[in-house]
């Protein structure tokens, strides 16, 4: 497969699976409390920036299903932005565990910061961000914190076998 087809695979996939993954959850992926296991995700543009792309589609597609115009715009938001400095810092940071812990940063404060003013929207008063803030990033932190490097030792040991160790294998025989 050339490489611009697998680059738009990858991101499709991703941003599929992004959707699938919320949807499954719904009733805890769209409230206050939100636990969405898609967020273990964000993790991949460490890997794959090209991920940065499908994560921000998948994550508009699944907010259609969401709280409001706001929960559309302010989501993908987070994420995108999210995904660049989860992106720049798989780049720059060779050490694993610093990268995936610097790396699960961006997705946990993003959306912290960002998602609450879509409930805003709902209620009123700066004590209700600060709850909404700290539930929003509570939720971030377990699911990113537990299963995104599960996300990242996983897709890394496929692309190894997909792009190195089991095609030369395939070749030599």
């Amino acid at each position: 497969m050339k490489k611009t087809a697998k680059i738009i695979a990858r991101a499709g996939i991703v941003g599929a699976l992004y959707v699938v993954l919320t949807l499954a959850v719904a009733p805890i992926a769209f409230s206050a409390f939100q636990f969405r296991i898609s967020e273990a995700l964000t993790i991949l543009p460490l890997l794959f920036p090209e991920t940065v792309i499908g994560l921000t589609i998948g994550c508009l597609i699944a907010n259609i299903f969401g709280n409001g115009v706001l929960d559309l715009v302010l989501g993908p938001t987070a994420t995108l932005l999210a995904g660049l400095l989860t992106a720049f810092i798989g780049k720059h940071i060779h050490n694993v565990p610093l990268k995936l812990t610097l790396g699960a940063l961006p997705p946990i404060l993003f959306n912290a910061i960002i998602v609450p003013f879509t409930f805003m929207s709902m209620t009123e008063g700066f004590t209700v961000y600060l709850v909404n803030m700290a539930s929003v990033g509570f939720g971030q932190l377990v699911v990113i914190a537990v299963l995104g490097p599960l996300v990242y030792f996983a897709s890394e040991k496929i692309a190894q076998r997909l792009d190195g160790g089991f095609s030369k294998k395939v070749k030599k025989y």
